[in-house]
């Protein structure tokens, strides 16, 4: 049996105390699989985290992470700093010390991956990153691995989990974003500083890496299209049940004739459709691809454990890999390094999708066939239109409208045309809807 691999861990925290809880714990089930034993003998940690059952006794510990990065015992480096600034420093120091890294940060990833993977590549060492995505959830490797044989056409996910639980509650309890957010902030799911899961960024950074393993370009997270869920009132919820959709906050990419749609926002989602079962702080990828057809992983997508269930899993590749000629291992971005294509990202502007608009108008004759007939020079057809029925105590009228598919830009223009009409009572709310997800 050869000698065990000697792992360094960055950061003790939540995650890195459920990894070394995870590797102690399962140590001869890994030890099996892998064909040698994994023990993490160093680590980097200014405060430990013991709420796992985990031993430090045969752990050197330290606070300084170049100890770590530049001991010549270690042959893996696990990066659990979070940011991107000394994050990328330490992993990059990392890979010119000859040594392989993994990590959960998909910021780092979204932000900096082709530079890390260069780099990486010329070494000769790998970068693993399985746990950037979806935390437990096996995403990389079922794309990058399982669908090698296949042409993936699109990637739809419900990829932050903070976003999802707060949908969920203020649909199943009627709350408004405000309470369901302080709700989340009280329960873990949400961070002191939401910023990141509500506007949409994490689910970005997810995106990203999804799009660049599933066809083949570069990380471009700079080109992503964000929107947030901060809008979302329970009136839209409410209305959403009674047209048989409920609204998720999707990540979604496309391959067109045109180039790639790279987008996250709130979408409109059929309820016959599996990712509107998925509930609470869950994660759900769906893939079509050519061969296998639509597919549909499912998972928590946060958490010490299952976070740690990926790092672990991608411990036991690189430990796997580790006699094996660079040539020969599995690309980091799933293509060969020399195949990538630079395809064009779309603006937000040209994708093609239907739409979910409400808004409100004076009850007045004819503001309503305005409304419609800006519609119409703008070329966007109606699917169903729905007109609720005013109240003794309002002079006012809800309508909502369902189309077909348009270009954004169409609904853009049509949206500015409306908001000049006499009649309109505050702003239109437009929600994207799509059917394929």
């Amino acid at each position: 049996m050869l000698a065990p691999v000697k792992v360094g861990i960055l950061g003790l925290g939540t995650v890195g105390g459920g990894t070394v809880h995870v590797l102690q714990h399962n140590a001869e089930e890994i030890s099996r699989r892998a064909g040698r034993g994994i023990v993490v003998t160093h680590a980097c940690a200014k405060v430990l985290n013991k709420n796992h059952p985990y031993s430090t006794d045969q752990i050197l510990l330290t606070e300084q992470l170049t100890d770590v990065v530049n001991n010549p015992e270690i042959e893996i480096i696990i990066e659990l700093l979070g940011g991107t600034t000394i994050a990328r420093e330490m992993t990059l120091q990392a890979i010119a010390n000859g040594k392989h890294v993994v990590t959960a940060n998909k910021a780092l990833i979204a932000k900096h991956g082709n530079e890390i993977f260069a780099a990486a590549q010329a070494k000769g060492v790998t970068v693993a990153f399985e746990a950037a995505v979806c935390g437990g959830m096996p995403i990389i490797k079922a794309i990058r691995e399982g669908l090698a044989a296949n042409k993936i056409d699109w990637i739809a996910g419900i990829i932050n989990g903070t976003s999802n639980f707060i949908l969920t509650e203020m649909r199943e309890k009627g709350s408004n974003f405000v309470d369901v957010l302080a709700e989340a902030q009280v329960l873990g799911y949400a961070e002191r500083d939401p910023t990141f899961d509500i506007e949409g960024i994490d689910a970005a950074h997810k995106l990203t890496i999804l799009a660049s393993i599933a066809f083949g370009i570069p990380l471009q997270f700079d080109k992503v299209y964000m929107e947030g869920i901060t809008k979302i009132t329970s009136e839209d919820i409410q209305y959403a049940e009674e047209l048989g959709y409920k609204i998720k906050h999707l990540g979604l990419t496309k391959r067109t004739k045109n180039g790639i749609e790279l987008r996250v926002h709130p979408t409109f989602i059929p309820n016959k459709r599996l990712l509107s079962k998925v509930e609470g702080v869950m994660n759900a990828v769906m893939v079509e691809s050519d061969a296998l057809g639509q597919s549909l992983y499912y998972g928590a997508g946060a958490g010490a454990l299952p976070t740690a269930s990926s790092i672990v899993a991608d411990l036991v590749d690189v430990t796997r890999t580790l006699t094996t000629d660079p040539g020969n291992r599995v690309p980091h971005l799933a293509f060969q390094p020399n195949a990538l294509v630079d395809l064009p990202i779309l603006p937000i502007e040209e994708i093609e999708t239907s739409y979910y608009i409400r808004l409100s108008v004076l009850d007045k004759l004819g503001v309503l066939a305005k409304v419609t007939n800006i519609f119409s020079e703008n070329s966007i057809s109606i699917e169903a239109i729905i007109q609720k029925e005013i109240s003794s105590s309002s002079d006012h009228v809800s309508v909502v409208i369902i189309t077909h598919q348009v270009l954004e830009k169409r609904m853009i223009q049509a949206i500015q045309a409306i908001e000049k009409l006499q009649g309109l009572i505050g702003h239109v709310t437009r929600i994207r809807l799509e059917r394929c997800a």
